[in-house]
């Protein structure tokens, strides 16, 4: 018997979300000050669900490891933030972003979910347009659009190639505002290590002050964690460094179930590993890929410099396979061609891991001012790190780890398995399938923190209007704050040899060698027993200097590794479990005579959903059956 309920509502498709609307129950305006929300991370989910719960009267707790929200990792969505405005007149709808996103995520995902995105998508570009984002525009004076890979439309919309940073200070204004006011309180430079249930129910969770070292106790009503995805669990992503899975594996060891672990994007445009001493890789925005062309020599081994092989000897792979989208097909597909065309020897570069993106053309066509305006900073970024001038010579990209489709299992109503443990943005599994659609990111963090989650929580937060304060002087509390003191103090106390950069580099090859873009059982089963022993070894011969009661990056950076390690092992065995190729999770076992990924749909239209059973312990598999009642399962084409 599956513990899943999803709680979706009836009704036809588009209508959803408007009735299930005028169905909850609300907080009135002199109740909602009674009641306290812990928020946990501020990019553009918690910030926006902050600030906007803080709007609307709550008393709101916000965390953030930075020293400011301003630097949330959401600042580095470059491409563009989608919504089904239809702008351009090219046939665009709220159906059919709803319909390029559950193929993009090779129907693996919740139909009702991906509708209500698609659906609120246009009210967030409203409400950054007045919170002041500084949008593209066209010469009539209207928000500009360009497209992205995986769909024929242009709807994405964007700020140069900084999107994400200018919707990160949008939003941080309108949390500010609210801090301003007393309705939200920021609390910076802080690392949640446990969520504290009292009856059943999430009511709080404990801190590190990462500067003084101190344990914090917090209490609320309910706790909603926006903490972003796990890809740094592969040590060299698009992500930043101390991006982390923490707070999401704490929740999971306290009942909240972990949706789709191995659903992890691959991103096509990375700029390739340069040097053994690199600590992460720099993504080049998908957006690239509208005026960038990918090719590779046509004859294997060729090292003469670009501009030396003639047109008759580049292989445009992408358009030769993909006519119809060409250059602009989803992630997965184009990491995979990318790979498979430097496994066969075609490669380029150094060390053969990359392929050209070249924009010789579009230059020559449309000038280099008009390239210069749409991916300026890109550019020059890329030039920066590589030393290459992109207006001269094509980039160099391959695919690296990015975005996690999967994440904390929620419902509906953005809830997790535990009763008041809201998950929104990246966290959560919801919104995706097996593979993200470019420029759904932002989206969905948006979506989620300022129109979804202040609807739904609130007719949970219903029943708390006499509860009163959350004490913290509970044995709940105390035994949460225990039990991380002392797992704090075994880490200090080992002394061994290897620092946690060591265990993080080891962590991050398995990973990628096995559960990346490629994977089969055989390697799969070999990872789980790796992983297995790298998480004894860790515990043996773990290396931290300095104290618990002070600012110590390497304390930090051992907290996350250890739980870094643990989650690995659960996405293996996810992967492992899930024997067919789906989205960015390619099994060679299950692949059609072209090297497509082949779905098994009368096996696999599920989500996994997995339940924590004890360290040690192997995990309890749930199934969220999915129900295709307003598209048609099929093999996808982009040919």
């Amino acid at each position: 018997m599956t513990k899943l309920n999803a709680k979706i509502p009836s009704g036809p498709l588009s209508e959803k979300w408007s009735n299930y609307k005028n169905s909850l129950r609300l907080v009135n305006p002199a109740n909602k000050k009674r009641i306290d929300v812990i928020v946990i991370g501020t990019g553009l989910s918690g910030a926006s669900a902050s600030s906007t719960l803080g709007e609307m009267g709550y008393n709101v707790k916000t965390f953030c490891y930075q020293d400011t929200p301003r630097r949330a990792h959401s600042v580095a969505a470059q491409g563009g933030i989608n919504a089904a405005k239809n702008y351009k007149n090219d046939g665009d709808s709220v159906f059919r972003l709803f319909y390029d996103m559950i193929k993009g995520g090779d129907f693996r995902a919740r139909e009702a979910n991906v509708y209500r995105a698609a659906e609120v998508s246009n009210d967030v570009i409203d409400h950054y347009v007045a919170l002041g984002v500084p949008f593209a525009r066209d010469y009539s004076g209207y928000i500009d659009n360009r497209s992205f890979g995986g769909v024929q439309v242009s709807r994405t919309f964007y700020a140069k190639g900084q999107t994400g940073q200018q919707c990160v200070l949008g939003t941080y204004s309108s949390l500010l505002r609210q801090v301003n006011k007393g309705t939200v309180k920021l609390y910076a430079r802080r690392d949640v290590l446990d969520i504290v249930i009292v009856n059943g129910k999430a009511r709080g969770v404990i801190t590190r002050n990462l500067v003084t070292g101190e344990i914090e106790r917090h209490s609320a009503h309910a706790v909603v964690l926006a903490t972003g995805g796990y890809g740094t669990v592969y040590y060299l992503s698009t992500l930043a460094v101390n991006s982390n899975a923490s707070a999401a594996w704490a929740a999971y060891k306290k009942g909240a179930f972990f949706g789709n672990p191995s659903f992890v994007q691959i991103h096509p445009t990375s700029i390739p590993v340069l040097n053994d001493f690199q600590s992460k890789l720099t993504l080049m925005s998908e957006s690239l890929r509208n005026d960038g062309r990918v090719w590779v020599p046509k004859q294997k081994g060729d090292k003469r410099i670009p501009k030396d092989i003639p047109e008759e000897e580049r292989d445009y792979y992408l358009e030769r396979r993909y006519p119809a989208f060409g250059n602009l097909v989803p992630r997965d597909v184009a990491s995979r061609a990318a790979k498979e065309r430097c496994d066969a020897g075609y490669g380029v570069g150094p060390t053969g891991l990359s392929v050209y993106l070249d924009f010789k053309d579009a230059i020559n066509k449309q000038g280099q001012k008009a390239i210069e305006n749409k991916y300026g900073n890109l550019f020059d970024m890329y030039e920066k790190i590589s030393g290459e001038n992109p207006y001269k010579t094509p980039m160099r990209i391959y695919p690296a780890g990015h975005y996690t489709m999967g994440g904390l299992w929620v419902d509906y109503n953005l809830m997790t398995t535990v009763p008041g443990l809201y998950a929104i943005g990246e966290s959560n599994f919801s919104d995706h399938g097996a593979n993200r659609l470019g420029a759904g990111s932002l989206m969905q963090c948006s979506c989620d923190g300022f129109f979804i989650l202040p609807y739904t929580i609130s007719d949970y937060l219903a029943d708390d209007i006499r509860t009163g304060k959350i004490p913290v002087d509970t044995p709940e509390f105390d035994d949460a704050e225990k039990s991380i003191k002392e797992k704090i103090q075994r880490i200090l106390s080992v002394n061994g040899k290897d620092t946690p950069l060591d265990y993080h580099k080891r962590l991050g090859k398995i990973m990628w060698d096995y559960c990346g873009m490629v994977r089969n059982e055989e390697g799969l089963k070999k990872a789980i027993g790796l992983l297995s022993d790298l998480k004894v070894d860790f515990w043996n011969n773990i290396k931290v200097a300095g104290k618990d009661n002070e600012l110590n990056l390497e304390l930090e950076k051992a907290l996350r590794v250890a739980d870094f390690i643990e989650l690995a092992k659960l996405m293996c065995i996810d992967a492992l479990n899930r024997k067919e190729s789906c989205g960015a999770h390619f099994r060679e076992e299950s692949q059609t005579e072209n090297g497509e990924a082949r779905r098994q749909d009368e096996a696999y239209s599920f989500v996994a959903a997995w339940e924590h059973k004890g360290d040690d312990v192997e995990p309890e598999l749930h199934k969220e059956l999915l129900v295709f009642e307003n598209v048609e399962l099929k093999e996808r084409s982009y040919k």
